[in-house]
This record gives C-alpha cells, sequence and structure tokens, in this order.
C-alpha cells in the first residue's frame, strides 16, 4: 500500500483529495475545487467600472509593489480561472484506476480529469451525490457564462495575470492565493470545463445506494456508508485480498436532513485512513499530524470498561444537532430583525441541507408575525434541485422518512412553494422575478464566493442599506469576499456550521470501530507499507 495526501482540504467546500494504491491499483480520493481562490478576481464590474478596467492591458501593471491596504483595484480584473488541487496535475490521469466521490463539492473538480486523453478510471459515486454534484456544476458553468459574456472570448490577454510579471506585482495576499508560498500552486489552475464536459463526465460515472457492493476487476469490493454531512455524502469501505480499509471523510453523527453517520458499517477493518480535518486543524493537541498508529494496543487496558451499545449511544446523542438547530434560529431571528427594519436578507450559503432547513424555520418565523415577506430562490438549477430534495427519502434522516408514511412532503419547501410564499426562479434578471418582485423579502442565491451568480448584484444593490442583513458562511477570509463592496453599510452576520467529527467523539469512535492501524496525515505526507 502506498498512501500520498495531495491536499488536506479547506473545510466543507473544498474537501481533502488523496491518492492510494492498494493490490497494484491506483485509487483517487475525491477531485475537490477550491473555489475560496475566486476572491482574487473582481466581480463582474457596473459599466463605467469595467470600460476603465479592460480601456489598457497595462492595468496590473500599474499596480504599487509597496504593501497598502487592499482595496478592489488590487483584484484581477478577467476571466477567472479555477484552482484544482496543487498537486493534482502532475499525476498521469490515465493512471488512475479507480475514483471515490465522498460528497457533491468533492466531484467539482473531476470534469478536468474526465476530459484528459486516456483517461479510463472507474468512478464510484452514491447517487444523491452525484445528482447534487452534477447540478452544482452545471450551476457554476451557468454563472461562468455571464462573466465569460462580459469579458469575450478568450485570447492571449487571458494569461496576463499568470505571467511573473503581474504576479509580481500583486499584493502579497493575492499571489499567496494564486502561486502558493513557493509558485508551486500555479500550475492548478485552469479555465472552467463547459456543460458538454459535465455531461460527459457524468456519463462515467457509476452510482451506488448506501452499502451497495460494488466489486472492482474482481479483486476489490467497494462500498458507501452514510457520513452524515450531507445528502448522499458518504465514507468507504475498500476490502483487498489482503487486508481491509475504511476512509473517513468529513461525517457528522446525528442530522437534521441527511441520513445519520454510519458508523457501524466501518467495523471490522485492518486501517483506517482518518480525513476527517474540519474540526481537527485548530486542536493544540494534534501535534504529529503525520501519524501511522495502533489504537487497539492503547486501549486494550480499558476495553472492558467500554461497550460498544454505550459507545454508539454517546455517538448518537442528538446534542451537536441541538446546537445546529439553535444557531438557524438565531439565524432566522436576525433575519426577521432585518425586514421588520425594512431592510432585505440576502443569504448565499449552499449548504443544501442547511438552505431546506433555514427555509422551513424562516417560513415558519415570518408565518407567525404580520409580516408578508416574500422569499426567492434564484439559480439556474433550484427548481430542479429543490424538485428532487423531495423524492429521495432513503437519503434522508429518520425524522425526514417518518414524514412520507403520514403523507406529509419530506421538506415544507414544497407546500410553501405552492402557497407562492417562496418563489423559485432561474436567473435575476428574468422578466418573472422582475414582475413578482417585492422589498424587503429574504433571497437565497450562490455563489458563496461572492464573485459568481445573482449574489453580485444584489450585494451590489444592497451594501448601502444599513437595514439590510449579509448571512455568511464563516472560514473564508469575509474582508477579501467583501472587498468589491466597500464601503459596506448592510450588515453581515457570519455564522460556522458543524463540518465534521467534534474532537471529543473521535477517540469514542475508534474505541467502536477498533482497526487494527489508524492512519491521520498532513498535507504533502506519503507513507508505504508492504503489508497492505
Amino acid at each position: 500500500m502506498k498512501f500520498t495526501c495531495l491536499s488536506k482540504g479547506g473545510g466543507f467546500h473544498f474537501p481533502p483529495c488523496h491518492m492510494l494504491s492498494v493490490s497494484g491499483f491506483r485509487i483517487l480520493l475525491d477531485c475537490p475545487l477550491d473555489l475560496s481562490s475566486l476572491a482574487i478576481f473582481s466581480p463582474v464590474p457596473i459599466a463605467l467600472e469595467a470600460h476603465e478596467s479592460l480601456e489598457t492591458d497595462s492595468v496590473v501593471r500599474k499596480k504599487q509593489k509597496i504593501e497598502k491596504t487592499l482595496d478592489a483595484n488590487d483584484l484581477v480584473c478577467a476571466e477567472p480561472w479555477y484552482k484544482t488541487v496543487k498537486s493534482l496535475h502532475l499525476w498521469d490521469a490515465s493512471f488512475i484506476d479507480v475514483i471515490l466521490i465522498s460528497s457533491p463539492t468533492g466531484l467539482l473538480g473531476l470534469p478536468f480529469l474526465t476530459r484528459t486523453k486516456d483517461f479510463s478510471a472507474k468512478i464510484y459515486v452514491t447517487e444523491a451525490a452525484a445528482r447534487i454534484g452534477q447540478l452544482m456544476m452545471e450551476d457554476l458553468v451557468s454563472m461562468h457564462m455571464e462573466l465569460r459574456q462580459f469579458y469575450g472570448p478568450e485570447d492571449s490577454s487571458f494569461l496576463q495575470w499568470m505571467r511573473w510579471e503581474g504576479l509580481e506585482v500583486l499584493p502579497s495576499e493575492l499571489k499567496k492565493i494564486a502561486s502558493g508560498t513557493d509558485c508551486e500552486e500555479l500550475g492548478a489552475w485552469m479555465p472552467l470545463y463547459s456543460a458538454v464536459d459535465v455531461k460527459d463526465c457524468m456519463r462515467k460515472v457509476q452510482t451506488l445506494k448506501y452499502a451497495e457492493e460494488a466489486c472492482y476487476n474482481g479483486t476489490l469490493v467497494i462500498k458507501a456508508f452514510s457520513s452524515g454531512l450531507e445528502i448522499g455524502t458518504c465514507n468507504w469501505t475498500i476490502n483487498g485480498p489482503k487486508r481491509n480499509i475504511a476512509y473517513i471523510s468529513s461525517s457528522i453523527f446525528v442530522s437534521t436532513h441527511a441520513m445519520d453517520f454510519n458508523f457501524l458499517g466501518l467495523q471490522g477493518n485492518d486501517l483506517i485512513i482518518f480525513s476527517d480535518f474540519s474540526t481537527l486543524d485548530t486542536t493544540e493537541n494534534m501535534e504529529n499530524d503525520n501519524t501511522y498508529c495502533d489504537p487497539v494496543t492503547s486501549s486494550n487496558a480499558s476495553d472492558d470498561l467500554y461497550n460498544l451499545e454505550e459507545i454508539a449511544a454517546s455517538l448518537l446523542k442528538d446534542d451537536e444537532s441541538m446546537e445546529e438547530m439553535e444557531k438557524l434560529a438565531f439565524i432566522c431571528t436576525c433575519a426577521f430583525d432585518s425586514v421588520r427594519a425594512g431592510g432585505s436578507v440576502l443569504v448565499p450559503i449552499d449548504r443544501l441541507g442547511i438552505v431546506l432547513c433555514l427555509l422551513e424555520q424562516m417560513s415558519l418565523l415570518l408565518e407567525s408575525s404580520s409580516l408578508k415577506v416574500p422569499i426567492y430562490i434564484i439559480s439556474s438549477v433550484a427548481e430542479e434541485l429543490l424538485a428532487f430534495t423531495n423524492i429521495i427519502p432513503e437519503w434522508l434522516c429518520k425524522q425526514r422518512q417518518e414524514k412520507l408514511f403520514s403523507g406529509e412532503p419530506l421538506f415544507a419547501h414544497v407546500k410553501l412553494i405552492k402557497e407562492r410564499k417562496i418563489h423559485v426562479f432561474p436567473a435575476v434578471h428574468s422578466v418573472e422575478l422582475l414582475t413578482n418582485w417585492q422589498e424587503p423579502c429574504v433571497v437565497f442565491c450562490p455563489h458563496w464566493s461572492l464573485r459568481l451568480g445573482p449574489v453580485v448584484h444584489l450585494l451590489r444593490y444592497w451594501c448601502s442599506d444599513p437595514n439590510s442583513l449579509l448571512i455568511l458562511e464563516s472560514g473564508d477570509d469575509a474582508n477579501l469576499a467583501l472587498l468589491p463592496f466597500k464601503p459596506m453599510a448592510m450588515k453581515v452576520l457570519q455564522c460556522s456550521f458543524l463540518s465534521g467529527i467534534s474532537l471529543q467523539k473521535v477517540q469514542p469512535l475508534l474505541k467502536a470501530l477498533q482497526p487494527k492501524l489508524l492512519l491521520t496525515v498532513s498535507e504533502g505526507f506519503e507513507v508505504q507499507d508492504p503489508n497492505f
């Protein structure tokens, strides 16, 4: 066995990416995009700014080399390229045998691989993650087209900011995002794939249900088990002729919408690759990220004190999900205060489960008041995505599944759309939206980077209104994201959501799984073991 950590990732939107060689086969674990790197680009400028920015090719060179406070003029005014996993482009795609996708976000970089010459890998992903991921890619392509229409056909000018002279005059903060510490990440940038590339990619995917066996080449038996993070997300088991391996990605034990983390399905494996870094990154007791240890040996002395049922009960306590619901209630209260003051609320959060729960709670809060405030959802794939979530009970938590047997819709948005309390539109400039538009209002729309999609236009429209509210997910650099829209009078609420296994539950989980070996890794880490 040989294991290489290509990227430790960066939270929910940018999951980790690894290369695993086992039984003579090379397996890629996830293929995400680092969409947070879009922050170095300027969103579509307004007409006057656009004319001034594109009038000459020497705009970048006019920037001062001296360090100063960043402003909107420092951003790259060009059609964006997209940053893939920094080391992945160094691997020959034709040598990859299997690709395992753990989440919809882990699918976003896949068309870059599938369109390469001689690509022949078998791609496995759950049915729900495949559909949601495909819609996310289609929406990304649609939003990017607006920028392409503005900047025109690609020519040699798109390379200007990537040339050495262009990089040298970038402020250090932007240069680090663009090229990394030693320019090692510059080769990870690519122009976005097309809608045709997305369709071709999805034709090469084999979808699985949870716990369904897939046999690769008569040697490896692969299964997906629910991780609880989001609808369709999973962890993987890989059973080979020598050893059994489990791969744990970001997971949540109890979810308010998705099927809970099925950790019992991961029992009985020789090796666990622990790749849930979302909550471990900030902890002080993970002193050595490059660990290859034997948890069985360290826990033998106290095995008798632990009963599997007791451990499972402690892991499945819904305290974390209750905290999440309290966060959502707080967000809804802040939104209510804004609309009551005459302002509007903008929500560019793209976590599907969080959005669905927010729609339910926000609608209930508004309905209980005397305020008649419309809720708009603006996205090229919103209608299809919302319809899909109401026909997939097998991918949802037990509470949602019970709604099916009682004759209720799985999520409240179905009823709310029929009652015209929620309105769904494909684009911010659609005639139906302009006809229906009413303020104050609540708008859910992409993109969380604040560089693409309807959010750019609406944020420019409301950024000077002190009564309006922008709700962002914390984790990324909000100052950089909001740079093109300053000065901001609009209120900004940053919220963090559960993205993985909390530290206090890691040890009980390992006691329940009892692997012979545990592998945790850091970026660039590589390990080989001939016994696997």
